[in-house]
């Protein structure tokens, strides 16, 4: 995955259509998209293969489930073209270390803090165990939030040079450079931009709100 503005789109539109021409417009301007399953669902996995020719795809699965299940996910997502994919970290260090066996050289971020306030109940109390189980897994890198930028300093003290990706920016309040100045890799960003009437302007001035805080 480059390192140019340090975008990555999260592009959870259900309009096969629509999601394409945001992708046109903005691809040159983002590091890596991220797609969920809203977007799977509606277009099908092929999307995966599709958008992997135009970008690095993170497949935002949050994956959840028993060694053998995420492993099983994991290589089906890393066949279509994935370049990424993002786990959840309650489910135990096996299942962590089934995930990144299976990427098998490609990039798995896990999940330490959600970025919505339902993410204060239940994961930012473990988060920091989280970020220490992710290491110890050798995983590629974590998720730390945006909208709590303070967080993200926290956990880059865990993780020392593995990636943080940070969401939250834009739609949930989250500032892209102070984010960036408290030590994340790359800001995660979606709604701002797949929804503006203007998305290849939303991205530039995002790019360089970023570069300022470099």
């Amino acid at each position: 995955m480059r390192k140019d503005t340090r975008i990555v789109l999260a592009l959870d539109e259900t309009d096969e259509r629509k999601a394409l021409q945001v992708v046109d417009e903005v691809g040159e301007l983002v590091d890596a998209i991220k797609i969920n399953w809203p977007l799977v669902l509606s277009a099908g996995p092929s999307i995966i293969t599709e958008l992997a020719q135009l970008s690095s795809v993170i497949c935002d699965f949050k994956v959840a489930d028993i060694p053998n299940t995420v492993r099983l996910i994991a290589e089906q997502a890393f066949r279509r073209g994935a370049s990424g994919l993002i786990v959840h970290a309650f489910t135990g260090t096996d299942s962590l270390r089934a995930a990144v066996e299976a990427a098998a050289g490609k990039d798995i971020f896990v999940v330490t803090e959600m970025s919505h306030p339902g993410g204060q109940e239940h994961t930012a109390p473990l988060a920091e165990r989280f970020a220490a189980m992710a290491a110890e897994a050798g995983a590629s890198g974590v998720i730390a939030p945006a909208t709590r930028p303070e967080r993200i300093a926290k956990i880059r003290s865990v993780v020392g040079d593995m990636l943080i990706l940070s969401p939250g920016v834009g739609a949930q309040g989250g500032s892209a450079s102070a984010a960036i100045r408290m030590g994340a890799d790359y800001v995660i960003v979606g709604r701002s931009i797949y929804k503006s009437e203007h998305p290849r302007k939303v991205a530039q001035a995002l790019a360089r709100e970023i570069s300022t805080s470099l």
